[in-house]
């Protein structure tokens, strides 16, 4: 019976800590997405990629398949937003945030491009992890 109170007592504990996190992980990374929001809205898609994880391993998945690494998926946002008309006013709108780990998020949402010839938006599913005490964008799955 006391082994089953301790591990009742350790699970009410871990579940208050994530709680409280995931509470405090919340304005965290609305701040985030929100400089990312100023820095496209501006043409710089250079300052949006600094949210993403600067590394190889970097993933992003869209219409056209994935694309591995930074400097790739910076290409192509390149490529396919060449000027600031192309790119016109984004905004995210955040669903839910859930840390998997003190160090890790899951995040869902969706995405709106407002341009004077149209607007198209979607949705987004993004793993985030704390490295080196940042929080980036080390997943990206947008549609």
């Amino acid at each position: 019976m006391k082994k089953y109170l301790i591990v009742l007592a350790l699970l009410v504990v871990s579940t208050r800590f994530y709680s409280q996190t995931e509470k405090n992980l919340v304005p965290v990374i609305q701040k985030i997405m929100h400089e990312q929001e100023l820095a496209w809205n501006k043409g710089d898609i250079d300052g949006f990629m600094a949210t993403y994880w600067n590394s190889d391993s970097l993933k992003f998945i869209g219409k056209n398949g994935i694309t591995f690494g930074w400097k790739n998926t910076l290409a192509n946002y390149k490529k396919n937003y060449p000027d600031k008309a192309t790119m016109g006013e984004l905004t995210f709108s955040i669903t839910s945030v859930e840390q998997l780990s003190e160090n890790s998020c899951y995040v869902i949402g969706s995405w709106n491009l407002k341009r004077k010839k149209d607007s198209v938006g979607g949705y987004y599913t993004l793993l985030w992890k704390k490295i080196k005490g940042k929080w980036v964008i080390v997943t990206d799955h947008t549609s």
